[in-house]
């Protein structure tokens, strides 16, 4: 019995000294949910509640209710004109409340939306401020319209994140375990150009591009009733051009990396900025302004931007050139970089 407790003590030691002597386990099991814990803790933090994003569209009665707002305190009043923009702000969490003029009865609409904490507060907020909750001020409304839910600004960022996750990890990992299994050396003898063949890894992952995009949107309009309003051929070019940027982004970051182990590293470390950063789950304006003109540089960025606005709103390709100028010049920048460092042993 005695001899079994020193084997298993001997065999667990030799476990803990192997798991703390692998940066990468190290870093996944303590770095990384300290990184999340923090950057979730500043996008959301709390110290007394902060203050309510309301906004109040033109109208009867707009004077009346922005005065009362104004001396309320715990209200930050926002400047909006157009009732459509307003309402998709409602929806991507930019805004917690807004506030439409006043019925016959009057009293004005309240759009909140319900799945929302900062929402209910908001609604609390004004009661608060318009005549108290005993007698409700406003006539509450909940925004049901596609396009108008959560789950509407939720899904493009879902998709943004599956081609920036599929088209880094089948680049970069097909890459490292051809090098890992000494396939890359074997091709130095070729007359095989670099560029060919890192430019046949994209290739074949647009293969599957069409198929992956197809069951996604179907999904999403069928079962979720999410709103498509883009046209077909100017979508599939922004997923190519997204594709083709973190495809990019893959070949870089693993085109020195010896093993598959290296590889995921590399990969997780580049694509964790944009995990945390580009708005795929909540509105990056969350974040302190300075931050701003980095976030909007970020590719995943860039892509989420570009798909809520055709999927959402219907916009046209010349409609959204700054998002496509982000996404092809990360993608031509790391394309060419990787051609100078990638090395076939």
């Amino acid at each position: 019995m005695k001899q079994r407790l020193q084997e298993l003590l001997r065999l667990t030691q030799m476990q803990l000294a192997l798991f703390i002597r692998e940066p990468e386990a190290m870093f996944w099991t303590f770095g990384f949910p300290i990184i999340i814990s923090a950057v979730m803790g500043f996008a959301f933090r709390r110290g007394e509640l902060p203050p309510s994003r309301i906004a109040v569209l033109p109208g009867a009665g707009q004077a009346e209710l922005v005065s009362a707002l104004e001396e309320f305190p715990h209200v930050e009043l926002a400047e909006v004109t157009d009732e459509l923009e307003a309402k998709r702000s409602l929806s991507s969490g930019k805004l917690d409340a807004l506030l439409i003029g006043k019925e016959a009865d009057g009293k004005p609409i309240l759009f909140i939306d319900a799945d929302r904490v900062e929402a209910e507060i908001a609604r609390l907020r004004i009661e608060l401020a318009l005549g108290g909750p005993r007698d409700p001020a406003a006539t509450i409304e909940h925004p049901t319209g596609n396009g108008s839910r959560y789950l509407d600004f939720l899904y493009p960022g879902l998709l943004g994140l599956n081609l920036m996750a599929t088209g880094m990890w089948s680049v970069g990992f097909t890459i490292a375990r051809m090098r890992q299994k000494k396939v890359l050396r074997r091709m130095l003898v070729t007359p095989m150009r670099k560029s060919s063949f890192l430019a046949s890894l994209f290739f074949a992952r647009l293969a599957f591009l069409a198929l992956e995009l197809g069951v996604l949107i179907a999904f999403g309009a069928w079962v979720l009733e999410v709103p498509f309003r883009a046209n077909w051929l100017s979508f599939f070019a922004l997923a190519v051009l997204g594709a083709a940027a973190f495809s990019g982004l893959g070949l870089l970051a693993t085109s020195r990396c010896q093993t598959i182990e290296g590889a995921s590293g590399m990969l997780n470390f580049v694509m964790m900025p944009m995990w945390l950063l580009s708005g795929v789950f909540f509105s990056y304006e969350r974040f302190p302004d300075v931050l701003q003109p980095v976030i909007r540089l970020l590719p995943l960025t860039a892509l989420n931007d570009a798909l809520r606005m055709m999927m959402l709103e219907g916009r046209t390709l010349i409609e959204i050139g700054t998002e496509l100028g982000v996404l092809g010049l990360c993608g031509a920048l790391s394309f060419a970089l990787a051609l100078r460092v990638f090395r076939w042993e």
